[in-house]
């Protein structure tokens, strides 16, 4: 059962991951996530004891949210590799084309060179991510649906790649614009064996 504290604290980061995404992390001040939540500043830090533990609930809301996503996704898809194919162009949607998402990501990659915890939960994430795609990698070799070498090493090359989309973007918007979103989904596709 969620209590009305469970409620709210997600509320507040779910307001958190909106304004970190579409303002940068610096840039937003703990009144203006409490003012976004409808809250007061006191109610936002009985909640959250400082702005890294806002920082740190508004990446499990992230998080939690691809989870979901993905689980979504593969559920109105009958194959592994259906599911695969899914999974990954949902990926570089919400990931790489969604300008809010890319961006939370790229700050959180800054702030993890400096700050353990935050890098701690991203390659707790992380690792999620990979083992989730080898598992359906996996799954759809053993159902011939692709002939893939090795799982682990062409799922490795496809989230560097699409980490290296995601940095490039910075400097060449143009890899990432709403018209790209078939084209990588394709080139990634391809570095796991799935033709669509």
């Amino acid at each position: 059962m969620v209590t009305a504290t469970q409620d709210m604290s997600e509320k507040l980061a779910n307001c958190a991951f909106a304004l970190f995404s579409n303002r940068g992390i610096d840039r937003v001040r703990m009144d203006d996530i409490a003012a976004s939540a409808g809250v007061t500043k006191g109610s936002l830090y009985w909640h959250y004891r400082s702005k890294g533990e806002v920082i740190h609930a508004a990446c499990q809301h992230y998080y939690a949210g691809w989870h979901t996503q993905m689980k979504r996704e593969i559920s109105q898809a009958p194959t592994p590799g259906k599911q695969l194919a899914r999974a990954i162009r949902s990926s570089v949607r919400t990931c790489l084309i969604d300008d809010a998402n890319r961006t939370f990501t790229l700050e959180l990659f800054t702030l993890s060179i400096h700050d353990e915890a935050v890098r701690k939960g991203w390659r707790a994430f992380f690792d999620g991510v990979k083992s989730f795609y080898i598992s359906l990698l996996q799954q759809a070799m053993a159902n011939r649906e692709v002939a893939a070498g090795d799982a682990e090493a062409a799922v490795d090359l496809m989230l560097s790649a699409m980490e290296g989309y995601k940095l490039r973007a910075l400097f060449e918007p143009k890899l990432c614009e709403c018209g790209a979103e078939r084209r990588i989904a394709e080139e990634l596709l391809g570095i796991v064996g799935i033709r669509d």
